[in-house]
């Protein structure tokens, strides 16, 4: 027990003093945010709860009405950039997938009025929600869907606290990426307090090349997400040294995620149920978020420095995966298709198997049917031919892309089962300058060429960069944001 005891006490400060807390958001919030928060000098103490931030999501603002917290959602159409220049087609809400962040006090009076700006029928669920069935946002059984262009006024009192999160309860408009985070505070604050705390809802989609929608009945995933971006795009989580941090995960897919956090030790402390006893909390470095699950995780962030945070599973760790794209063949290892009869059997008319004008058709096709959209070589293409390749991909911005020829050995082909990560990730992948933030100020240059799917940073800072970051991050609020499918400009 004493070695419990004192794990408890170094990851998480269990000795910590505890006031009560005040009410958050007294007032109405222009921005959405809670910033009634009496947050001290570092290190001092922490009688109040903080908002919770939740990177590349923006926060609903509310206003009172009739003795209630006043929200107002809209489900519609939206346009989502995954990476830079992927540009996808998803339902959510008030223009962003996921649907923008709510927080609330523990026995707050809500109205939450819901529009439907969809083609089709919709219904909003309130997941794990204690309230009135008729509430509740089940078609069908608690209540109509909400036609196109109708409204539903949900309106109920909350007497719980955690995580929680909003979603459509239409299947297959859940993955086309309706869901929210409803954070609802305690009415005391938990013990022990924390410094940062951050909300991720996990999300996946199975988009075809060249497609910008979601095959929402596919199983095949190849794009996932973080808070609705794909690495390397994922903004960092920005801590202090020595902060105590709290995670939540949210996750509403078709698959469960094991989510690990470089570097530190943390303790499960909550699910989509609440907060946990702390007789149940335990070291972990992993924890697994499963479907319709919510998982809290907390501890101190001693170990300074930038430490992934990343779904485990290694097909989560990669973007825009498919099995009916890329080469067919490796160097002397395969017969090359596309072109014409002979190319596709093998037979040359000129050149030879291995250049760069030899390769796969768009449609895999062989013979007279062959076609292709781009040459695509049976090996890494030279740097005109990248260059060629780039340009000639509508729809991309690949200005600012960090090309570099990945290091494989002079025997490489020879090894059965290469390449598996030598041309998907590394130097060739970098896109540094198109996804620069003041949140990725001093990251090691060539860093995002590792960043894929559901991959962000966790970044523990000393304080002179951390209030470096937060500079750079004010400043950066008096930027008009560019709108999805504007093209990128860089400069330096």
């Amino acid at each position: 027990m004493k070695n419990r005891r004192d794990f408890l006490r170094n990851t998480l400060g269990v000795g910590a003093t505890l006031a009560a807390a005040p009410r958050l958001f007294p007032a109405p919030q222009a921005n959405g945010a809670g910033m009634d928060m009496d947050h001290m000098s570092h290190g001092g103490p922490r009688s109040r709860i903080v908002s919770v931030e939740t990177p590349d999501i923006p926060h609903l603002p509310w206003t009172t009405a009739n003795g209630a917290k006043e929200f107002h959602l809209i489900a519609e159409p939206v346009k989502q950039e995954f990476v830079p220049g992927k540009i996808v087609n998803l339902w959510g809400y008030n223009g962003s997938a996921p649907g923008p962040t709510m927080e609330v006090n523990q026995g707050d009076r809500v109205r939450i009025i819901v529009d439907n700006h969809l083609p089709e029928a919709t219904s909003m669920h309130w997941h794990g929600f204690e309230i009135p069935v008729d509430m509740d946002g089940a078609p069908g059984s608690s209540q109509d869907p909400i036609p196109p262009g109708g409204r539903f006024v949900y309106e109920f009192t909350l007497h719980q606290e955690g995580t929680f999160f909003y979603h459509s309860h239409m299947a297959m408009q859940e993955m086309m990426g309706m869901i929210g985070a409803f954070i609802m505070h305690p009415e005391k604050a938990y013990d022990p307090p924390v410094d940062k705390d951050f909300a991720i809802i996990l999300q996946e989609f199975a988009i075809l090349p060249n497609n910008p929608i979601p095959n929402s009945m596919n199983m095949e995933f190849n794009w996932l997400t973080f808070n609705g971006k794909a690495g390397p795009a994922t903004t960092p989580l920005i801590v202090r040294l020595n902060d105590r941090v709290r995670l939540r995960f949210i996750n509403l897919g078709m698959d469960h995620h094991p989510i690990h956090v470089h570097g530190h030790t943390f303790v499960v402390t909550g699910t989509e149920g609440g907060r946990q006893p702390k007789t149940t909390w335990g070291p972990k470095n992993t924890v697994l978020v499963g479907v319709a699950e919510a998982a809290d995780v907390e501890f101190v962030a001693n170990n300074p420095g930038d430490w992934m945070v990343h779904c485990h599973l290694p097909h989560h760790m990669m973007n825009q995966m498919s099995s009916v794209v890329g080469t067919m063949t490796r160097r002397s290892n395969g017969m090359p298709a596309g072109l014409g009869m002979e190319e596709g059997m093998g037979i040359l008319r000129e050149g030879h198997a291995t250049s760069e004008d030899k390769g796969p058709s768009s449609g895999r096709g062989m013979g007279v049917g062959s076609t292709r959209d781009q040459t695509v070589g049976n090996g890494p293409l030279s740097a005109p031919q990248t260059e060629y390749s780039m340009d000639n991909m509508p729809a991309m911005q690949h200005k600012g892309m960090q090309r570099a020829a990945p290091e494989v050995a002079k025997d490489a082909n020879s090894v059965p089962g290469f390449p598996q990560d030598a041309f998907m990730e590394g130097p060739a992948m970098a896109m540094d300058k198109m996804v620069d933030k003041p949140e990725n100020y001093g990251l090691r240059p060539g860093w995002s060429g590792f960043m894929q799917g559901m991959m962000t940073f966790l970044r523990v800072l000393p304080p002179d960069l951390y209030n470096k970051v937060m500079d750079l991050r004010e400043q950066q609020k008096d930027k008009p944001e560019p709108m999805p499918g504007m093209e990128h400009h860089h400069h330096g």
